[in-house]
């Protein structure tokens, strides 16, 4: 498949919104139990919360360019029942709404208790706004994940570790622009969010380890013979009969050479994994190594995107491979 950009950017940037918002909430609920120290409301939770909307932001203004109709995007919700690119469309909205919510409520103190549990735990509006927030976070990148996972001629896609790997790397990146934010704003919360940034990351390693080998041994249940209704041993496609080329040699194939893709994949491989676990131990006591690893996994998890959809063989390009 031919990677479009604005998809790349709307999914990498969406997930580092939510990985932030799960990290900001964990920690919410690590002092709601006295696990972790409590922090002001305005100045890390809401200033957390529009950091998390900048990239929810972004991510959003970027899938308008994938659009060939932008003033018609609403349509796209109709089919909600059958369609997780709709459930995507709702979700978004819906989440980007709550986090906003969360946010507001912290910035403005709206701290009356609502539930009282025992032990003197009083649940307040925050707390639930993050309960909502968490279930849509997951909601949406379940939904994300489906809308390639759902798709049963793009082998590549078509399994359980995509939208696995939709969620791990977003957590990852989000725990770690967390622990780059606690360590401007809660120097104390640095090392819990790092700890879980490893974690997140090293997860992510495994689980996108197992869809690379997986997919290195995918046999194509489609052939040049089936492609074209002709049964020979013997097939060879001189052109489509088009001198300029067309929609379909341009939109399923990304015109790279195959050099390029296997130096791309250790790269991402590196710069997502490797490098930022690397640096997250020193980065510990040096906020400018946290930086830096962050800059780079989304750098990696750029490149990591880009893979993902030029790795995919739609079965169309079987029979339109070249022109004359």
């Amino acid at each position: 498949m031919k990677p479009p950009f604005s998809v790349i950017f709307l999914t990498t940037l969406i997930g580092v919104g939510q990985g932030l918002f799960l990290a900001l909430y964990t920690g919410q609920l690590y002092s709601f139990f006295d696990l972790l120290p409590a922090q002001d409301s305005r100045s890390f939770y809401a200033t957390g919360s529009i950091i998390a909307l900048v990239f929810l932001g972004a991510g959003l203004f970027a899938s308008f360019f994938h659009l060939g109709h932008p003033e018609r995007a609403w349509r796209s919700a109709a089919m909600w029942r059958t369609s997780w690119l709709s459930r995507e469309v709702i979700v978004l909205p819906a989440f980007i709404g709550t986090v906003f919510l969360y946010g507001v409520a912290h910035w403005f103190n709206f701290n009356a208790p609502m539930i009282e549990l025992s032990g003197s735990h009083q649940v307040d509006i925050t707390l639930i706004l993050g309960a909502a927030g968490t279930f849509l976070s997951f909601a949406l990148f379940i939904s994300t994940g489906m809308i390639y996972a759902c798709l049963r001629f793009m082998q590549e896609w078509h399994t359980p570790l995509t939208p696995i790997n939709f969620t791990l790397f977003g957590g990852a990146s989000g725990f770690l622009l967390a622990s780059v934010f606690a360590a401007m704003a809660a120097p104390q919360l640095t090392g819990f969010y790092a700890g879980w940034a490893i974690i997140l990351t090293a997860l992510a390693f495994i689980s996108r380890s197992a869809s690379l080998w997986r997919n290195s041994r995918i046999k194509p249940k489609s052939s040049l013979s089936t492609a074209i209704g002709i049964k020979h041993p013997n097939i060879v496609q001189i052109s489509q009969g088009s001198m300029g080329g067309s929609f379909n040699t341009r939109a399923f194939f990304h015109g790279k050479s195959a050099a390029f893709i296997r130096t791309i994949k250790p790269g991402f491989i590196v710069l997502t994994f490797i490098l930022p676990l690397i640096l997250l131990v020193p980065g510990l006591s040096s906020p400018k190594l946290l930086v830096a690893a962050f800059v780079i996994q989304y750098a990696g998890l750029l490149a990591e995107r880009w893979f993902f959809f030029a790795e995919a063989n739609h079965p169309q390009n079987l029979y339109y491979q070249k022109v004359a």
